[in-house]
């Protein structure tokens, strides 16, 4: 199940968030299904084309972070944070709450930078 408005893009928080979910699912489908169908079954094309998405899913994300520090004004550290979560797996869902959060707080105007 999704989490409630991820997939919302009408905002640069909201689309930074729904970035991430994708990202985050794609990190552990080629985790979790293309590297054993490489190692175990011998299908290296399963991670070839799955970790082409993911590495354009995360230039995407990147783009996404680096927009919310350099346009909108967040901090070096919170750039830093999403980045080092982005590398491990299931860390872009750690980070939704706040990614929410923030999506909220721009909506009402007091997140705008």
């Amino acid at each position: 199940m999704l989490p409630p408005g991820v997939l919302r893009l009408d905002t640069p928080p909201a689309r930074l968030r729904a970035i991430a979910f994708v990202e985050g699912l794609s990190y552990l489908v080629l985790l979790g299904v293309a590297m054993p169908l490489k190692y175990l079954a011998g299908m290296p094309m399963a991670v070839r084309i799955v970790g082409s998405l993911h590495g354009l899913l995360f230039v995407l994300l990147m783009l996404a972070i680096a927009e919310g520090w350099t346009r909108r004004g967040k901090s070096f550290g919170w750039a830093v944070r999403l980045g080092v979560l982005s590398l491990i797996p299931l860390g872009t869902f750690f980070a939704d709450r706040a990614l929410a959060a923030d999506d909220e707080a721009f909506r009402s105007g007091s997140g705008r930078g």
